[in-house]
């Protein structure tokens, strides 16, 4: 398995443009592939905002994991 990481994604659009949003914790290879685990299991995020989302996914802080692990949503929560 290739290196894996833990990301810690904060993404809120704030009030009055959106009251939408969540915080993330997600095991993935690269940037694309959280992205890709976190619009999977969309519960309604709205598309206008994936921009921000992908801004957000690359300043998030990661931790190397150093098990191998499966690619996964750890836990999520959204509004």
């Amino acid at each position: 398995m290739n290196q894996k990481f833990l990301y810690i994604v904060d993404h809120f659009i704030p009030f009055p443009q959106s009251e939408y949003g969540g915080l993330w914790n997600v095991v993935a290879e690269h940037d694309d592939e959280c992205f890709d685990l976190i619009i999977n299991g969309d519960d309604g995020l709205n598309q206008q905002y994936y921009n921000r989302l992908r801004e957000n996914i690359s300043k998030a802080p990661t931790f190397a994991l150093t098990n191998d692990h499966e690619s996964y949503v750890v836990e999520e929560f959204t509004t």
